[in-house]
């Protein structure tokens, strides 16, 4: 009886363990879920999204048009969209168009051959098919490891192989191999147009867009350091690690901005696939993009050794970081500002026809800065004190090139671009005119 009892004892108490294992998972996949769905609203719509173009296959196939009709074909169309509907418009563009036409090269392609083969007998039709494959397929995998045709055209590639396999050593024959092929071809094109037509007709995800505020926003990361850096490193007197953790934390935000390389790539090849939109005409110019980010992410390396001196520069006695102060504040504070004027271009897709006034300033107080330098401010003091602030000293004069060459990408961008001149925005007339009433100002904007 009494080991019956522990038995029983021992059961309950493991079904209660698993119970309340079973429920924490359950609320860290909720939890989980609910994360993802505040980073990126646009998840939950892209969800939705699928499940709604799945529907209208549904709805084909027991709708379906008189003059087609999908029968077993039905799962190439759910495929088709499962495989070509992505978070973007132009990855479902980009897998959409590789599939439709991979598959009607690679289906002629496969008839071709067979075609051919069939002058050869039986066993010369199997030895020149087999021979076909290999040296088609070969060369279509070679292809895939050419950089520019793997970032465009990967995915058309791979479609294209399976389906001449599939095509070349199919037992049908010529007619019922035409049939199907046909077959399938225009339900891969429903699947596909389906696929597009979701993907930009509800709530459209811009992939060029997003690289456009990715750009801008990783600009506006390295002036907010900038800007602060100057007052925190030379006037804060206490602990600056302390000081630059939690309570600032614009100061390790750039640090993001160090691996954006590949996601930077990836969109500006998606963002060619993408028709006209907002301010974004064809033909845009996705590749100065990936120019300004290299340039951004060179100084962004300058301002992550800047960092490790802002954390320890308590170990730099005050007095001789007070030496450089001036051109060193006005450095950090000038070329944060410049950037910002980089920023404006992008946000408002404007450009200016007169020179960026910051930069000028930050390449003057550099030129300060080096002038300081070369009269030894810290003579007579100790070397290990020293190295650290005449490497922020010279960090800082690398910053100002980086920064000059960040908005020189820019304006090179928004010039590439055609960026509406600022100045037409604000051109019109200003004419007084008196009434009974008073004074009455008429602005005439220009169109």
């Amino acid at each position: 009886m009494l080991a019956g009892a522990e038995h029983t004892t021992g059961y309950t108490h493991t079904c209660k363990t698993l119970l309340e294992k079973s429920q924490a998972k359950l609320v860290n996949f909720t939890n989980m879920v609910i994360s993802l769905g505040k980073d990126d609203p646009r998840r939950v719509i892209h969800s939705f999204k699928v499940g709604l173009a799945l529907i209208l296959i549904s709805i084909l196939q027991y709708f379906r048009p008189s003059f087609y009709a999908f029968g077993d074909n039905i799962m190439w169309a759910v495929l088709t969209v499962v495989l070509v509907l992505e978070f973007s418009v132009g990855a479902t563009l980009g897998k959409g168009l590789n599939r439709v036409l991979a598959t009607g090269l690679a289906g002629a392609f496969g008839v071709s051959i067979r075609r051919i083969a069939s002058f050869s007998g039986d066993k010369g039709k199997a030895v020149l098919t087999s021979m076909f494959v290999f040296f088609i397929a070969g060369t279509v995998t070679f292809m895939r490891f050419s950089p520019r045709l793997k970032a465009s055209y990967d995915y058309g590639l791979i479609i294209f192989i399976l389906t001449f396999c599939l095509v070349s050593l199919s037992d049908n024959t010529e007619n019922e191999l035409l049939e199907v092929a046909q077959e399938r071809l225009l339900t891969i094109i429903i699947g596909s147009c389906i696929a597009i037509v979701v993907s930009i007709c509800i709530c459209p995800v811009w992939i060029g867009q997003d690289l456009h505020n990715q750009i801008a926003g990783n600009i506006q990361k390295l002036a907010d350091f900038l800007e602060g850096f100057g007052d925190e490193y030379f006037n804060n007197l206490g602990n600056t690690e302390e000081a630059a953790g939690d309570n600032k934390p614009f100061f390790h935000r750039y640090e993001s901005v160090l691996s954006s390389k590949g996601s930077e790539e990836t969109m500006a090849v998606l963002a060619r696939w993408e028709p006209c939109h907002g301010g974004f005409r064809f033909h845009h110019p996705w590749k100065q993009y990936l120019k300004v980010g290299n340039q951004i992410r060179l100084c962004a390396y300058k301002i992550k050794a800047l960092s490790v001196f802002l954390l320890r520069s308590e170990q730099t006695p005050y007095e001789l970081r007070n030496r450089i102060q001036e051109p060193c504040t006005n450095i950090s504070m000038e070329s944060g500002m410049a950037l910002k004027e980089s920023l404006l271009i992008l946000k408002h897709m404007t450009k200016s026809s007169m020179p960026n006034p910051h930069v000028a300033n930050a390449k003057n107080a550099a030129e300060s800065l080096k002038s300081v330098l070369r009269t030894n401010p810290w003579e007579g003091a100790d070397h290990l004190e020293i190295i650290p602030a005449a490497t922020v000293a010279s960090l800082l004069i690398d910053i100002v090139i980086c920064v000059e060459n960040i908005c020189e990408a820019v304006d090179e961008l928004a010039t590439l671009a055609n960026f509406v001149p600022s100045e037409l925005l604000h051109r019109g007339t200003v004419q007084p005119i008196s009434n009974s009433d008073g004074l009455v100002h008429v602005i005439s904007v220009a169109e």
